[in-house]
């Protein structure tokens, strides 16, 4: 059986499966390991959890898969006869299927985390106050949708810099900074920062993940525009 567009895409692109299926977790296993290390190091607090950050390192890797994924394994693929809108979509199901697997192992490792106590030093690795701190399929559901936005945004990057170079992508970044500056002299002129803050103190671990689901839908409605105007 001859498989799809979107699913040669997928098979692409994990001809580099270091990049897709190992660098992730290497990054994963680094952090953890860093956070034991300094845990041991350093007295234990008086306190239920040690938080650490080591779980970062994993997601923010993702934005420079997701970036490389169209800037350096896009121009071959179009010389290959793919479109353009099809090795996105196929970008954007392997990035899905990602972020699934990699949610999941966070709510497995929170399982464990806390049958262990912590692995046996209250360490919470798997956990993030608030946002990955409750039932394990909300933390399975929050850390899929994180993880797929890091993904989007560093390919929306990758879109931009195939399409106008560094520059482009330069001012790409300073464009956003410029809206967030707006944004925030907005509120500070309306008096709105009160209301800003009442809105997000009452959300929910579920709520923000609403929140970064639509914020990837924007993400991947910008990539697919700015793909459908590229030349390269």
């Amino acid at each position: 059986m001859r498989p799809t567009p979107v699913l040669s895409v997928v098979r692409y692109l994990l001809l580099d499966r270091f990049t897709y299926l190992v660098l992730p977790w290497e990054w994963a296993a680094f952090g953890f390991v860093l956070d034991v290390v300094i845990l041991r190091l350093t007295p234990a607090a008086h306190a239920d959890h040690r938080w650490v950050g080591g779980l970062a390192a994993a997601f923010l890797v993702m934005f420079a898969v997701g970036l490389q994924t169209v800037a350096r394994a896009l121009p071959f693929a179009l010389t290959l006869g793919v479109s353009r809108r099809t090795y996105l979509r196929g970008v954007t199901a392997l990035a899905g299927a990602l972020a699934v697997t990699f949610g999941l192992v966070v709510a497995v490792g929170q399982v464990l985390e806390r049958a262990t106590g912590g692995w046996g030093m209250r360490m919470a690795y798997f956990r993030v106050p608030f946002l990955l701190d409750g039932a394990w399929y909300v933390s399975w559901l929050t850390a899929a949708v994180a993880f797929f936005l890091l993904f989007v945004y560093g390919m929306w990057y990758g879109l931009v810099f195939r399409r106008a170079g560094l520059p482009g992508a330069t001012a790409f970044g300073g464009a956003q900074l410029g809206v967030l500056a707006l944004v925030a002299l907005i509120a500070t002129w309306a008096h709105g920062w009160k209301g800003i803050g009442h809105f997000f103190a009452g959300l929910t671990a579920l709520g923000v993940t609403g929140v970064l689901a639509a914020v990837v839908a924007v993400l991947l409605a910008g990539g697919f525009a700015t793909v459908h105007r590229m030349t390269v």
